[in-house]
């Protein structure tokens, strides 16, 4: 129960947990993990696409010119930050059929502080790094 405390309080000192934000205000519509043949199948009961998908479509999607893993993460997080409060068709990641399908997310703007929303980007980009679609 101690350690537990430690890292609690350790995440409140840097940063939220981005598990936890994923926890309280996206997994309401985004599942954490499906299999793309599974998607297909529940196609009709998902609100959102799946998390490990918006993940693959971002790593796919953003390109930059310095090949650096650490700058292409920063770049990523700064959109998921910045997409998260002002979510738009023209700036969508998304596969077409998926807009047609879901639409577009609606704001989070004033919902997510700064630390929640670098913790929930951090949560994407390092939860799903090594994972296909």
């Amino acid at each position: 129960m101690k350690i537990l405390s430690v890292l609690l309080a350790a995440t409140s000192i840097w940063g939220a947990d981005g598990y936890h934000v994923y926890q309280k205000h996206c997994m309401k519509c985004h599942v954490e993990m499906m299999e793309k043949t599974e998607v297909m199948k529940h196609l009709g009961d998902l609100k959102a696409p799946p998390m490990v998908e918006v993940s693959n479509r971002l790593r796919e999607n953003i390109i930059i010119a310095d090949e650096d893993d650490d700058v292409k993460r920063r770049v990523t997080i700064a959109f998921i930050k910045d997409y998260i409060e002002n979510p738009s068709v023209q700036y969508s990641m998304c596969h077409p059929m998926a807009i047609e399908r879901f639409g577009i997310m609606p704001s989070l703007k004033g919902k997510l502080t700064d630390d929640e929303r670098q913790g929930v980007a951090e949560w994407i980009i390092d939860r799903y790094q090594k994972i296909k679609f």
